[in-house]
């Protein structure tokens, strides 16, 4: 786990909270009062943070599962909409989600994002001879396992027992992936398993500028890359003249060695 900056991990200073509040079953409370709370009491913590914490502590929310420290301490909350929580009611509510069940699939739609998929030309399955990953959350992984051969020094963000994968950057929207290079800045990688059009260039953007107020310190870098098989002349353009942001494209490639017959003679 990455190191803390008090002496209690944020999880556990999140309780604290639920009980200063002395909320009631069905009672509501909202993200921003509890970064005010935050704020008071432990200000060196970024309010992005905080944010990760509350969603890691509501049972309901899928994005729990890339945090693979979550267990059943961390049932504490129940989203209701955006930005609402009250506690989680056991035996009421739903069973907290700890895994996936056979069938669930992180689509793009479900992470608040645009559900076209790269212009409606998305198929969960590869097709043969294919040279990209059938599923964007192929490519995440993989990625997030490699993040060296995107550059060196990149390292997956750690914010004390929560990762940067898919992580949470409000309004129901999330990260494909958050990284650090060696020089201690942030690097905000959005993933497109098929073409990449112009319309990221706002995405990224959007999560670059949440990732400076919610996240990172005064000066401190936050760069972003795009990552997808083929590249749109019309997101060429667009980022021309963007400083910060790079454009990569990934290739697949796999080979194939015959093998010796076994001889059956003695």
């Amino acid at each position: 786990m990455a190191r803390t900056i008090y002496d209690r991990p944020t999880r556990a200073l999140l309780k604290d909270m639920i009980a200063d509040f002395g909320l009631q079953p069905g009672q509501v409370f909202t993200t921003t009062r509890a970064i005010q709370w935050f704020q008071e009491k432990y200000p060196k913590l970024k309010p992005g943070s905080i944010r990760a914490h509350l969603v890691q502590a509501s049972t309901n929310d899928r994005s729990r599962l890339h945090h693979p420290a979550t267990n059943e301490s961390d049932d504490l909350l129940f989203k209701i909409a955006a930005g609402q929580f009250r506690l989680f009611e056991p035996g009421k509510d739903p069973a907290p989600i700890h895994e996936l069940v056979d069938g669930d699939v992180a689509r793009q739609d479900e992470r608040g994002e645009e559900g076209d998929d790269d212009e409606g030309n998305f198929s969960g399955e590869a097709q043969p001879g294919s040279t990209q990953f059938a599923l964007e959350q192929d490519l995440q992984r993989y990625l997030a396992d490699n993040l060296h051969i995107i550059e060196p020094g990149l390292t997956l963000f750690e914010d004390e027992d929560l990762r940067g994968l898919e992580y949470p950057a409000g309004g129901g929207r999330r990260i494909d992936i958050l990284a650090t290079d060696k020089d201690g800045g942030f690097v905000v990688l959005e993933l497109k398993v098929e073409k990449g059009y112009d319309r990221v260039v706002g995405q990224l953007l959007r999560y670059m500028n949440w990732v400076r107020k919610e996240l990172a310190d005064p000066g401190q870098r936050v760069r972003g890359i795009i990552v997808c098989r083929t590249m749109s002349e019309d997101l060429r353009l667009a980022c021309a003249s963007i400083a910060d942001v790079e454009l990569l494209e990934y290739k697949l490639s796999v080979t194939v060695e015959r093998v010796p017959k076994l001889s059956l003679q003695r």
